[in-house]
C-alpha cells in the first residue's frame, strides 16, 4: 500500500484557501491513501466560530467538494476518510481501505490492532516538548502522526508531522513551518533531527507574524527602536519573517536616553537594512510638565512610555502598518511594561520567551555575522527612563528571576521546591508580582505562545484576588 503523508498549510475560515491546499497537496500524490491533517473549524483553533450556522455549512461544503473533485482517491483528513465521491465519520476510528486495517485517533492509544495506525491531532508548537512528543508514542504498527501548519491567535501549529514502523523506528520526520507531500517507506529509517531550540524559535516566530500579517491584511510592520535586546531581536525577526523593506523603526530618545543606545539602534537599522525616523520626545514631555510639578516619580517615567506608544500608534494608524510590542516574559511576569506605552501594539514576538531565552535567540541570529550589536547583547537591561537606571535596580537578576518563572509557572513547581534554590523572600515577591501584575498581562495585546504555559494561554489567573 502506497501512503503519502501530506502536511499542509491551513487557514481558518478561508475555505476556498484550504480548499486549494488540499487540491494541490492531492494533486500531487498518488498513493494509495494521503493523510492530511485535521482540517475542520475547531481543530485548526477556530474557538467559537464553530457555532456560527453558515460556518458549519461552509465546512460540510468543503469536505463535499473534494469528494466531488476527486471521487477516485482515498483521502484522510484527520479523522474524516473521503472516498469513492462519498464522505464517512467512523465511529470506533476503524476504515478499511486497499484491503488494509487504518485506525484513526487525536490521541495514541495502546494495543490497537490494525496495519496502520493514523495519529491526527494539530499539536501547537511549544519549546523542548518535540522530542518527547515521538519519544511518548511506541508504536507497534506502522504508524503516521499528521500536523498542520496554521496559526490559530496565540497558538502555532508548526507541522513536523512524523511517521514510524512496527519497531518503533522513525521512517521520516517533516520539518517545522514548510508544507511537504512525500511517500512514505516503512523499511527504510532515518535518524531523528533534533532541531537545535533556537532554530525552531526562529522558524516558528517567522512563520506566525507572516501568517498574522497575510490574514490580517497587514504589508508593514512598525516598532520602536530604544537600543537594547528586545526590540533589537523583534526588528531581527520581523526582517527574517517580511524582509527590510516592510520594517520600519522609530527611535524615540528622551532626555534620559544615552547617546550609546541611540547608536546601538541605527547600527541595528543600518545591519538589517530598515528604514528609520526620530521622533525625540523631552520636547513633547517638557511640554506637559510645563505646569506640573516635577516629582521624578513613576507617573512621570509612565508618561514617557506613554508619550512613545503615542507617536507609534500615530504612525501605525497613518501608514496602515500593524504595531509589534517588544516585552519578554520575564518584564510580563514582574508587570514591568507600562499599559497605553511600551506594551501598546498589535502583536508581540517574543512575549513568550523569558530574558535568558531572548538573548540566546539574539546570538543565534548572529551566528553568522552580527546583526545585533555585539553592545547591545553586552550592556546591562535598561528602559532608561530616569538617570543611570537599570533592571536590576527593581527587579531580581535575570538568571535568578527567569529559573523562578520557569519552575513555577512552566513546571508548577510548588513554592518550598523553588525555596530549595533560591532565597524565599525573593520568591515569595516573584511569586507575589506574578499574581499582582494580572491586570497588566490582561489589557496587553496578542503574542505568540511559544511554552505549554505561557501568560497568552496556559496561564489564566484571575485579576481580582486577594491570596496573593
Amino acid at each position: 500500500m502506497k501512503i503519502t503523508l501530506a502536511q499542509i498549510k491551513l487557514r481558518i475560515g478561508d475555505f476556498d484557501y484550504n480548499f486549494d491546499s488540499v487540491r494541490n497537496a492531492l494533486q500531487k500524490s498518488s498513493g494509495d491513501i494521503i493523510i492530511l491533517p485535521q482540517c475542520d473549524i475547531e481543530s485548526i483553533g477556530g474557538k467559537d466560530l464553530i457555532l456560527d450556522m453558515d460556518v458549519q455549512q461552509a465546512q460540510c461544503d468543503f469536505y463535499e467538494k473534494i469528494a466531488m473533485t476527486f471521487p477516485h482517491k482515498n483521502i484522510l483528513l484527520g479523522d474524516i476518510l473521503i472516498t469513492n465521491g462519498e464522505v464517512l465519520i467512523s465511529d470506533d476510528g476503524y476504515y478499511s481501505i486497499a484491503d488494509k486495517k487504518i485506525y484513526v485517533s487525536d490521541t495514541y492509544e495502546e494495543n490497537v490492532e490494525c496495519d496502520l495506525y493514523v495519529l491526527a491531532h494539530n499539536r501547537y508548537f511549544s519549546i523542548n516538548t518535540y522530542s518527547d512528543f515521538i519519544d511518548s508514542i511506541q508504536s507497534k504498527s506502522d504508524l503516521v502522526y499528521i500536523n498542520a501548519l496554521s496559526l490559530a491567535d496565540e497558538s502555532v501549529y508548526a507541522g513536523g508531522s512524523f511517521a514510524k514502523n512496527s519497531k518503533n523506528k522513525i521512517i521520516h520526520q517533516s520539518p517545522l513551518c514548510k508544507e511537504e507531500i512525500v511517500e512514505l517507506d516503512f523499511a527504510k529509517t532515518v535518524e531523528f533531527n533534533d532541531i537545535q531550540m533556537e532554530a525552531q524559535l526562529l522558524e516558528v516566530i517567522k512563520f506566525a507574524l507572516k501568517e498574522y500579517c497575510d490574514c490580517s491584511g497587514f504589508k508593514k510592520v512598525i516598532l520602536g527602536l530604544s537600543g537594547g535586546i528586545d526590540s533589537a531581536l523583534t526588528a531581527a525577526l520581523a526582517v527574517e519573517a517580511l524582509g527590510r523593506d516592510n520594517v520600519f523603526g522609530v527611535l524615540m530618545p528622551s532626555m534620559f536616553s544615552s547617546q550609546g543606545s541611540v547608536d546601538d539602534a541605527l547600527a541595528l537599522a543600518k545591519n538589517l537594512g530598515i528604514k528609520t525616523m526620530q521622533e525625540p520626545i523631552t520636547e513633547l514631555f517638557n511640554s506637559f510638565m510645563a505646569d506640573r510639578k516635577r516629582m521624578h516619580d513613576l507617573a512621570e517615567e509612565n508618561l514617557q512610555a506613554r508619550l512613545r506608544g503615542l507617536i507609534l500608534m500615530f504612525y501605525s494608524n497613518r501608514e496602515n502598518m500593524l504595531l509589534l510590542s517588544t516585552g519578554n516574559k520575564s518584564e510580563a511576569a514582574m508587570g514591568f511594561g507600562t499599559l497605553y506605552g511600551d506594551l501598546a501594539g498589535g502583536y508581540n514576538l517574543i512575549c513568550d520567551l523569558t530574558k535568558k531565552n531572548v538573548y540566546k535567540l539574539a546570538k543565534y541570529i548572529n551566528r553568522n555575522s552580527e546583526i545585533i550589536p555585539q553592545n547591545t547583547i553586552d550592556k546591562a537591561p535598561s528602559a532608561e527612563l530616569h538617570p543611570n537606571q537599570k533592571d536590576s535596580d527593581r527587579l531580581p537578576e535575570y538568571e535568578i528571576l527567569d529559573e523562578i518563572i520557569e519552575m513555577y509557572l512552566e513546571k508548577r513547581c510548588p513554592k518550598s521546591e523553588i525555596y530549595e534554590k533560591f532565597d524565599k523572600k525573593i520568591v515569595d515577591e516573584v511569586v507575589r508580582k506574578i499574581h499582582r501584575f494580572q491586570f497588566k498581562r490582561k489589557q496587553s495585546c496578542l503574542g505568540i505562545r511559544l511554552t505549554d504555559n505561557s501568560f497568552t494561554s496556559g496561564v489564566n489567573l484571575p485579576v481580582v484576588q486577594r491570596f496573593f
